[in-house]
């Protein structure tokens, strides 16, 4: 199993925040279905303190993924993460591989599987709360995102309000 790991965001907020954050590495898993013919991130939607490591695992036996920020620095895309935080991307992961990445800076993260973005793989962190000092709100809907792909990212009040959004139909 390959396991990468990167600090994103402020490093004086890493260093104020981490009574708060969340013990270990909180999983998100790539999931799809037998055939393919679907695929997702589960949680797809995910609320967690500053300072929170992600871990992004592979649990799809059939196919290859990416956790991708949405930046320009990655690919020409629009920027969906705060401004202050770096972009991450785990290049591809084969199944049960896994990558971590430590988010600091307060605001909504949005990010993709690069080859199965066309088929709304895609999720929505938020980190930290709308008062919380540096705070940045989702980005802007923009035309170089499809709308099924726009409609899938869950609304910021619901992840806040659940803590967690897994998505529709999952197994």
């Amino acid at each position: 199993m390959i396991s990468r790991r990167i600090l994103l965001g402020g490093g004086l907020a890493a260093l104020a925040t981490p009574a708060t954050a969340a013990a270990g590495p909180v999983e998100i898993a790539m999931r799809g279905t037998a055939r393919g013919e679907r695929v997702w991130f589960l949680p797809q939607g995910l609320a967690v303190p500053p300072g929170t490591t992600l871990r992004f695992v592979n649990r799809d036996p059939g196919n290859s993924h990416t956790s991708t920020a949405y930046h320009p620095d990655l690919f020409g895309r629009q920027g969906r993460i705060p401004a202050a935080a770096s972009p991450w991307d785990s290049d591809f992961l084969l199944p049960d591989q896994a990558y971590e990445v430590t988010l600091t800076q307060p605001g909504v993260y949005d990010y993709y599987c690069q080859p199965h973005e066309m088929a709304a793989m895609v999720g929505r962190i938020v980190v930290g709360r709308p008062q919380d000092p540096g705070w940045e709100g989702p980005a802007p809907d923009s035309e170089d995102l499809m709308a099924e792909v726009l409609a899938a990212f869950p609304a910021v009040e619901t992840i806040l309000a659940r803590g967690r959004v897994e998505p529709e139909g999952a197994p």
